[in-house]
């Protein structure tokens, strides 16, 4: 693979992305470029800020309020689960409960613990539970990765 890059005046950034075949490779390459426009506007201690779907973590539903969890902040989301659902198809970010999307990208281990459950362990430590009913989801993912 060669990577070249040119600064361009006065033109928005342009990818362009040549390739002797499409594969896996290409269409991953595709999706993370795409993802990287994605963005979600949260509060934190009076500050508004935009937050890269890449810098998610988790987003959870609590007390039917909606928290965006990156590294080490965590941002109040002013609109709904549903909202988020519609922006996040073909991304990392996957439900594993009724209340919560994880960032699979931030996927360290998945542990099984008790009672049918899963335990997800993201790079910054974070242990989060995912339930049965959205496994196939995760493994979906997983597999999209892979191939």
């Amino acid at each position: 693979m060669r990577v070249e890059q040119r600064q361009v005046k006065d033109q928005p950034l342009t990818v362009i992305i040549e390739y002797p075949e499409y594969d896996r490779t290409v269409d991953n390459l595709i999706r993370k470029i795409k993802n990287m426009s994605i963005s979600f506007t949260g509060r934190s201690d009076g500050k508004t800020v935009s937050i890269d779907i890449s810098d998610i973590y988790y987003i959870e539903n609590v007390e039917r309020k909606v928290f965006l969890y990156s590294r080490k902040d965590v941002y109040r989301y002013d609109g709904s689960m549903a909202d988020i659902e519609g922006a996040i198809s073909d991304t990392d970010l996957v439900r594993i409960s009724r209340t919560c999307f994880m960032n699979t990208s931030h996927l360290r281990e998945i542990i099984q613990i008790k009672n049918s459950h899963l335990e997800a362990v993201l790079d910054n430590d974070e242990k989060l539970i995912v339930s049965r009913k959205y496994l196939k989801d995760i493994k979906k993912i997983f597999r999209r990765k892979l191939l």
